[in-house]
């Protein structure tokens, strides 16, 4: 049984910018050697890592530039930013199971200054693999980012649900509101106002510019080890009480248009149901939650799926306040990817293990237990990180 027999025991982060000046592999070293100094470890006890399969950065380059001697534990996790917490799940199992006693997860990217991800590709429906076929049937007919992907499930949710833009908005307020008190923030002392979202320009109707994430550099490392030796380590360990990864019927990379539903995201139902079971927890047992926000509306969608509120109900829960400094469950304290960074969801989990030390700059009051998302719309991943 994998629960508590691992933990984060140290988090390391670069700045986070619109423009690094330096190569991705620098980026990774540099998080990775914060992360290993922030547990009191040395690069030589580093015998595993685990990265995303999107990182350009090979774990055995990685290695190299910090120093690290032999590996025996290494893996990569797909479908983007759905691969955040997988990364620390795979960590734990590498760990729990004696493959490896110190494993690194590291994410490391230009996505601002370099590769774009928001920007159209047309060569994604033209490839001659699986997710080539699978595009096809929407790229040749523009439909080629992840804001117009993302759209689509909005419009469904909008009329379904009767949800508004305006209940979209409060979601970007809310993380604006965070990060304007939070220093790493790149949107540090910049809320906006709910006028101001709805003023901002139309990306793909009904997202406004406000309603999705940043486009960012930088790099974020995370430090997974047993949680008794966690224990006699240089911070409070975040113990890792549940870890799990799903992906639904009929699953399609942000596209699943074709399930006899499209107003939730039972992808990450299936990670809730396995988080639930695995910790023994339920929704009222969290203080705080990391929820994946690259786009407003799955946030809603989110709080649905993993049983805070019911479906259908999430815009009343966000215009009571609910996710809040003050609410009924915290959101994003550290202002999330629409706020701080997009590190693909990785500067999420650090924000975690911050809130279970009790030194987060938005630290939530009586944190026991936090629950973490990872990217929505395709396979997905989440954690629960527990005080132990």
């Amino acid at each position: 049984m994998l629960k508590s027999h691992a933990a984060i025991s140290g988090i390391g982060a670069t700045e986070f910018s619109k423009k690094s000046g330096r190569s991705e592999l620098r980026l990774a070293a540099e998080a990775v050697f914060a992360a290993l100094d922030d547990a009191g470890l040395a690069p030589a006890d580093v015998d595993g890592m685990v990265t995303f399969t999107q990182d350009t950065n090979q774990e055995i380059a990685v290695a190299r530039e910090i120093g690290a001697g032999e590996l025996t534990y290494f893996s990569r996790v797909d479908y983007g930013g759905g691969a955040a917490c997988g990364t620390v799940a795979q960590a734990a199992m590498a760990v729990a199971t004696g493959m490896a006693t110190t494993v690194v997860c590291y994410r490391a990217f230009n996505e601002r200054s370099g590769r774009r991800f928001g920007q159209p590709d047309a060569r994604l429906g033209g490839q001659p693999t699986s997710q080539g076929l699978e595009m096809s049937w929407h790229v040749p007919f523009g439909l080629m980012t992840p804001a117009s992907w993302v759209a689509m499930f909005a419009q469904r949710y909008m009329h379904t649900y009767g949800a508004t833009s305006e209940d979209f908005g409060r979601v970007a307020v809310a993380m604006r509101r965070h990060a304007a008190t939070n220093p790493a923030a790149w949107f540090h002392g910049k809320p906006i106002t709910l006028e101001e979202h709805q003023a901002s320009r139309w990306i793909v109707e009904p997202l406004h510019l406000l309603d999705c994430c940043q486009e960012s550099d930088g790099a974020v490392a995370l430090v997974v080890t047993t949680a008794e030796r966690a224990r006699d380590l240089r911070r409070s360990p975040a113990v890792i009480t549940a870890a799990a990864q799903g992906s639904g019927t009929g699953q399609m990379m942000m596209t699943s248009y074709y399930r006899d539903d499209m107003s939730g995201l039972p992808e990450m139902g299936v990670v809730g149901r396995r988080l639930w079971e695995m910790s023994g927890l339920s929704p009222s047992d969290i203080q705080t939650a990391i929820l994946y926000d690259h786009f407003t509306p799955f946030v809603l969608a989110q709080l649905e799926e993993l049983g805070f509120c019911g479906h259908g109900e999430a815009p009343d829960y966000l215009r009571d306040g609910g996710i809040e400094i003050d609410g009924r469950l915290p959101v994003n304290p550290n202002g999330g990817q629409l706020g701080e960074a997009y590190i693909h969801g990785m500067n999420g989990i650090a924000e975690a293990v911050r809130q279970i030390r009790g030194t987060s700059v938005n630290q939530v009051p009586g944190v026991r237990n936090v629950l973490v998302t990872a990217g929505t719309g395709v396979p997905t991943s989440g954690l629960i990180l527990s005080t132990g």
